[in-house]
């Protein structure tokens, strides 16, 4: 899809008050070489006349007490990482304007379709090879809307994180004088040395397999109703005695019919892996207002033929629903320094990776003129077989499933099988 923009001001914003010069620690999850990344997003807003000006004011404000955010990464001798805040860098700013409207582009609403070059930040700028922490486009549109793109640095925060940050420049944006939640480092809740014989690759980008797999993972993407989702979970119930949430229906089905769709070997190990909040299980609980990464692996294997044939959807509810039930054990083990690094699941065709953005609170954040449209991920590397639980545009209600995870010979299959189970009457 191709359109004209201009990019009418680059700009650094710092904070708008003086911040603290300071070397500031990262824990030992924002230490994990694979989070030395850009998570990329594009959020599409209906309405928000001069929505730039407003958001660059009050990324300002917000800098004062997000000031970390402003700082560039420091890497120490053995790949530890800290964020040293100087008081005179900040976050990268670019303001665009296009005399096309939303409408015309349908929104943005086909992830395929979005020229992410045009919309997110460039001419990005560097102090000794470091960027920005966090960069920003805001491109306003002839109708009168906006649109975000932000590259985040993931070493910094999670999604929970970022999206607390995005909140607080909101709450601002609409005259709020105190911030609902207020920001807390807080980056010691793992003591450095019960991880003291690991070794932190200063390897960026993160360590992956010397061979890289040659396949082609084709996106596709599926609107799942409320409803759907609901009567699944009702009839899960009434099944089994149990209760489970829609994401565990997703992932479910995710699984089992992707697996079915890339016919491996009936002996071949496939594997689901997913990421947990972890903050109520570090002892004491994170505070609320903490901004990092805390979360953990949770890992899931079997046989390719007992997940494709063997198992129904509710079996395979049953095994994420075990899995979970073991986090609480399985981190404890990584705080205590035991086992191998579970931030570093092996990579290949069989293994199936399963975000959740819908209720990271991304959706919710209000600039002053209402949450956006849709919140739009950008895909990260092409041979990772991956999805996305994100939130259909409004004013649906529902989940948006967006996947990258198998090739084109198998595509026409899983699309299939995806939208027959997804709209069938019958969900068992």
């Amino acid at each position: 899809m191709a359109f004209s923009l201009t990019r009418v001001n680059r700009v650094l914003i710092q904070a708008c008050e003086t911040t603290p010069s300071v070397v500031l620690d990262l824990s030992l999850i924002d230490n994990i070489p694979v989070l030395r990344c850009f998570a990329r997003t594009i959020h599409v807003f209906t309405h928000g006349p001069d929505a730039a000006r407003a958001i660059q004011e009050a990324l300002a404000k917000a800098l004062v007490s997000y000031y970390p955010l402003s700082g560039r990464l420091k890497e120490l001798n053995q790949g530890k990482l800290q964020i040293d805040c100087t008081g005179k860098t900040g976050i990268w700013f670019v303001d665009a304007v296009t005399d096309v409207k939303l409408e015309s582009v349908g929104y943005f609403d086909n992830l395929m379709e979005i020229p992410y070059d045009d919309l997110l930040p460039d001419q990005i700028p560097k102090d000794d090879d470091a960027e920005p922490l966090v960069q920003m486009q805001v491109t306003q549109f002839s109708c009168g809307g906006f649109v975000m793109g932000l590259r985040f640095c993931h070493a910094i925060c999670d999604g929970l994180g970022a999206a607390q940050f995005l909140t607080a420049v909101g709450e601002i944006a609409c005259g709020q004088t105190n911030l609902g939640v207020s920001p807390v480092w807080h980056r010691d809740f793992i003591p450095q040395q019960h991880r003291a014989n690991d070794v932190i690759s200063p390897a960026i980008p993160p360590p992956f397999p010397p061979a890289f797999p040659e396949y082609k993972l084709e996106h596709l993407s599926f609107d799942i109703p409320s409803d759907l989702i609901e009567r699944f979970k009702r009839e899960f119930r009434a099944s089994t005695g149990e209760i489970c949430s829609a994401f565990e229906v997703i992932a479910a089905c995710f699984w089992k019919l992707r697996t079915e769709a890339i016919n491996l070997r009936e002996d071949t190990e496939v594997k689901l892996v997913f990421f947990a909040n972890c903050r109520h299980l570090v002892n004491p609980p994170l505070p609320i207002g903490f901004y990092g990464n805390c979360f953990f692996p949770v890992k899931i294997s079997a046989g390719s033929h007992e997940i494709s044939k063997e198992k129904s959807v509710f079996d395979v509810v049953k095994l994420i629903k075990q899995a979970k039930t073991k986090l609480p054990e399985e981190f404890e083990k990584f705080v205590s320094g035991d086992g191998d690094d579970p931030f570093a699941p092996a990579v290949g065709y069989n293994t199936l990776f399963l975000s959740e953005w819908g209720k990271l609170g991304f959706n919710q954040v209000d600039y002053g003129w209402g949450p956006p449209l849709h919140v739009a991920p950008i895909q990260g590397l092409s041979i990772v077989p991956a999805g996305i639980v994100g939130s259909v545009p409004l004013p649906k209600k529902g989940v948006r499933l967006m996947t990258w995870c198998v090739e084109e010979t198998h595509c026409q299959l899983f699309d299939d099988l995806m939208t027959n189970k997804l709209t069938s009457n019958k969900t068992e």
